[in-house]
């Protein structure tokens, strides 16, 4: 891990820090910098704003997981990597699924899963997807973020396995057609 990524995760450690205290909106970067006794400047060298920072992190989380569906992992497995770290990082994606201001992480999971998933659909010849198609995905993804997000923000009764499941059962038929054989 070169110099950059360790600050990286510093700061991200000093976020999940914060977060046992305060909800993410209140949290300033000042805070995270004093917390990790860094300075402001070394904050925005790595990132834009706390938003980025939280998304930063997903990222980690999404290079271990959905980001492997179809290279070395099933759709399920790929699922289940993601909410065994979302779950083992509770009280940060807790608070950082809060959120729902502009850059949250919300929307940053929908628009990664929603990319992959168009990814997925393009690797098979399709060059443009049809409305209908495109519909149900975005559909699809919308719900299993909302799902995710209740899931992450209430308890996290379900067992990652559960919830890995249950998100594939959703799927609709026409989706689950595509992504089966990841």
């Amino acid at each position: 891990m070169d110099v950059s990524e360790k600050m990286k995760y510093k700061l991200a450690n000093a976020m999940k820090e914060l977060l046992v205290h305060t909800p993410v909106d209140k949290i300033t970067v000042k805070q995270i910098v004093d917390q990790c006794d860094v300075t402001r400047p070394t904050f925005y060298r790595h990132f834009k704003d706390k938003y980025d920072l939280i998304n930063w992190y997903f990222d980690v989380l999404a290079q271990m997981s959905f980001k492997q569906m179809g290279i070395s992992l099933t759709l399920r497995e790929g699922l289940l990597k993601k909410f065994e770290f979302i779950k083992g990082e509770g009280q940060f994606f807790a608070a950082a699924f809060s959120s729902e201001s502009q850059n949250c992480l919300m929307e940053y999971d929908y628009q990664c899963i929603y990319q992959f998933y168009c990814d997925i659909i393009h690797k098979q010849g399709v060059d443009k997807i049809p409305e209908e198609l495109e519909f149900l995905l975005r559909m699809y993804c919308r719900g299993s973020i909302a799902m995710t997000v209740e899931w992450a923000t209430t308890g996290m009764k379900m067992s990652p396995e559960q919830l890995a499941d249950q998100l594939i059962d959703a799927m609709p038929p026409k989706l689950y057609d595509l992504f089966k054989d990841i």
